[in-house]
């Protein structure tokens, strides 16, 4: 029989890591797993590596949050644009200039927010002689490697559904608008799609703090990717695409279209490329295409709001692409981290 007593001292206690001994947990939470989900959990919580990131995220939530407010209006009486019925998809894209939008921030500060989370997760554990230990307890390597995977993305779940929940609350309260249901699945859609993109560098930094014994090393390392794909990555792909294609003004339709499709499938490469181009289709259901068209495509095209089914299936190779290096980069950790001795 399940009995978990006073909620208030049961949260008390996973927020402080310990336990009550008149509490009975279900089988499922008394299971190594749970209770090592638990741990990095309340772990992640408590940390100042969280407190910081946290506070920058909410920092520029409530800094875009307050530019699309303050012009909301105007947005939402343009009527050339086909989105301006959509309220609160208009407070997560409009911006005068002076901020960018709370997806572009995202896109910056979601890897840090991942590599922070996940950079130490396994050589810190083996620095500190706590990982054999662990090791020589009943638990499997997996479940190690899992409850650390988990317990981070779950706290990241919670912190982006809860600034949804907060800025549709506030959208309820400043405007008075009555949110409609497509504009709950696309922003509920934004929040996995936002979730799937930390995720991926959560893994990387997780596989990474499996290859390097240092936590620096794999720290920095991870950084270093990051930049590489967010700064460098754009300004390489632009010089070889150059150097390919001197002069666009020879080419014919056909050829620059071509010439368009080969630059986004490189640029396409880089996790921060896929993520935008997802979130931005998501939160603008005028968009109708994620490359460049003809004009035998564009001709008697009207204007108009897509459904959400059929945004889902232009960014579904986005997210498909985010979901696989996800995959890729936990089954590298597993297999090295199967493999390592972890004997001190």
């Amino acid at each position: 029989m399940f009995r978990m007593g006073n909620p208030i001292v049961y949260l008390r206690n996973i927020l402080s890591g310990e336990t009550d001994r008149n509490v009975s947990l279900a089988p499922a939470a008394t299971s190594p797993f749970w209770v090592m989900v638990r741990k990095e959990t309340g772990d992640h919580i408590r940390s100042w590596r969280f407190i910081v990131m946290l506070s920058l995220i909410l920092l520029t939530f409530f800094g875009s949050l307050y530019v699309s407010v303050g012009n909301i209006a105007k947005a939402v009486t343009n009527i050339k644009d086909p989105d301006h019925n959509f309220v609160y998809l208009k407070l997560l894209t409009t911006s005068d200039g002076s901020l960018p939008t709370f997806h572009i921030f995202i896109s910056f500060l979601g890897p840090l927010l991942g590599i922070a989370l996940g950079f130490d997760a396994i050589n810190a554990e083996q620095n500190n002689r706590t990982l054999s230990r662990l090791m020589a307890q009943p638990v499997y390597r997996d479940n190690l490697l899992l409850a650390k995977f988990f317990g981070a993305l779950t706290v990241v779940s919670a912190m982006f559904l809860c600034l949804a929940l907060l800025m549709i609350g506030g959208g309820m309260f400043i405007t008075g608008v009555r949110i409609e249901p497509v504009e709950v699945l696309r922003i509920l859609a934004f929040v996995i799609l936002s979730i799937v993109y930390v995720g991926f560098w959560l893994g990387l930094s997780i596989f990474l703090s499996v290859i390097f014994k240092n936590a620096a090393t794999s720290a920095l390392t991870t950084i270093g990717i990051w930049l590489f794909f967010t700064i460098f990555y754009r300004i390489i792909v632009s010089v070889i695409i150059n150097a390919m294609v001197p002069n666009t003004d020879y080419l014919s339709q056909e050829q620059i279209v071509s010439y368009n499709n080969m630059v986004l499938g490189m640029l396409r490469l880089a996790p921060s490329q896929l993520y935008t181009d997802a979130a931005t289709t998501l939160l603008m259901p005028s968009i109708r295409s994620l490359g460049p068209l003809t004009m035998e495509q564009m001709a008697g095209a009207i204007p108009s709001p897509l459904p959400f089914k059929e945004s889902l299936m232009i960014v579904w190779p986005q997210v498909t692409g985010l979901l696989a290096a996800t995959a890729v980069c936990f089954a590298s950790a597993y297999y090295f981290f199967m493999r390592r001795e972890i004997r001190s």
